[in-house]
């Protein structure tokens, strides 16, 4: 394309009715303004004179003939009669190359120190939902670098896998060893409404110098807007789908599901909605499945594999957020507070976790040892009770007696250290060797 031809284009898509109104009243975490004529999702520019320039917010709903904008910054210096101007852009990703290997926000800015090239492919932050006959096949397995993952809960590349654990159980760890180990192309690591001591902890520990190399983090901290939260999981998943559309296999790990979804919640409550289950209102459940149904492998071959925290509240794996992403992803990890207790960790609790795609990826021979070991753990949890009392007696049922003979085995098979490393074709062997041995 010429350069005259670049430019009539521009022309032609450009706005030239510049769109302003007035803001009129704050309420809460929105303001409302008469005019200007905007759609939702649009951004608007404020101008302020006493913040001395110009802050960003979007449009998230319409009432009574004003226009609702939520801020990306905190409100202080908004003050009425204040100008707000159309920008006709919606949210979008400036993805690259050049991301890799930094950390950013939920703009898209460094938050490193070190400078960050403008240039880039937009990718939209809300795109539409993809054609489910377009979606590749899932056919490959994903080695995560967690033994207990690799070996007992197989995942493939494309697959969305959701990790459940109460708060102070190890999902960051279990995460921040997917970061290091996972055997993919680009790693983007979502990290929404953490403390921000912990995503500086985690930058500077949880992964090493080649893992770092291959990695984009997104982090919005807690105390930053909803809104800014709400965008930097979308951002996240808009890079990690332009690395995926580049032919590359990506895993995208995300922390917490559950901060995304108060995060809207806030949103929703300002914007007028409704509250249903435990206050979370309609749009949350809308949200969700935007969020996590745009994983998956492309026609191109390149695949984007999910993995997402949940943070349950109070253990109750029945909650509202958790059963909605449990019902969404293809399959859940769970992390089991008791089992941290008898301290080992990861503490997942196998029973209680499933892949819904291993038998799909996985030889017969290999789901005959996976399937053979989970009955053999299921078998020692149910008689658990009866064993540590010493009420069960040898010899009564010979299930039983194989699962006391093997169960230490395998829970030294699943502890694995943080800095721990094992293929799976190792720990496949070594499974193998554990549910040979004669009772």
């Amino acid at each position: 394309m010429s350069q005259a031809s670049r430019l009539l284009d521009t022309i032609r898509s450009s706005d030239w009715v510049k769109r302003t109104g007035r803001i009129r009243r704050s309420v809460g975490l929105t303001v409302e303004s008469e005019g200007p004529d905007a759609r939702l999702g649009e951004i608007c520019e404020i101008s302020s004179r006493a913040r001395g320039g110009r802050s960003f917010a979007e449009v998230v709903g319409f009432t009574e003939g004003r226009v609702l904008l939520m801020p990306y910054e905190d409100l202080i210096g908004i003050e009425s009669g204040s100008e707000v101007m159309a920008t006709g852009e919606t949210a979008h990703a400036n993805a690259g190359e050049h991301l890799l290997g930094r950390v950013i926000d939920g703009f898209g800015l460094p938050l490193d120190g070190k400078p960050l090239a403008l240039s880039g492919t937009k990718y939209p932050l809300y795109p539409p939902p993809l054609n489910p006959l377009h979606r590749g096949t899932i056919s490959e397995v994903l080695e995560s670098g967690v033994r207990a993952i690799d070996a007992l809960l197989t995942i493939a590349r494309g697959q969305r896998v959701g990790i459940f654990s109460g708060s102070g159980v190890g999902k960051s760890t279990v995460l921040g060893m997917i970061a290091r180990q996972v055997k993919a192309d680009v790693s983007v690591i979502a990290l929404i409404g953490e403390r921000g001591r912990e995503v500086k902890s985690f930058v500077e520990n949880g992964l090493s110098a080649d893992s770092r190399a291959r990695s984009i983090v997104v982090a919005a901290t807690s105390d930053q807007p909803a809104l800014v939260r709400r965008r930097a999981a979308f951002l996240a998943t808009a890079i990690a789908e332009y690395f995926r559309d580049q032919g590359l296999h990506v895993c995208l790990t995300m922390d917490s599901v559950t901060r995304i979804a108060m995060a809207q919640r806030e949103i929703g409550l300002a914007s007028g909605e409704l509250p249903t289950a435990r206050a979370y209102t309609p749009s949350v459940f809308a949200l969700l499945p935007k969020l996590l149904e745009r994983g998956g492998v492309a026609a191109n071959g390149g695949s984007l594999t999910a993995l997402y925290t949940v943070l349950v509240e109070g253990d109750d794996m029945a909650d509202p957020i958790a059963d909605t992403v449990r019902s969404i992803l293809d399959g859940h990890i769970v992390l089991s507070r008791a089992v941290a207790q008898r301290a080992r960790f990861p503490a997942i609790d196998i029973t209680q976790s499933i892949s819904r795609l291993t038998t799909s990826i996985v030889s017969e021979q290999e789901r005959r040892l996976i399937d053979d070991a989970v009955r053999i753990i299921a078998q020692y949890e149910s008689s658990r009770d009866l064993i540590e009392v010493g009420a069960y007696r040898a010899g009564s049922n010979a299930q039983v007696d194989r699962a006391i003979k093997l169960v230490p085995e395998l829970e030294k098979f699943i502890a694995q250290r943080p800095d721990e490393t094992e293929s799976r074709a190792s720990a496949m062997q070594r499974l193998q060797a554990i549910m040979k041995e004669k009772v």
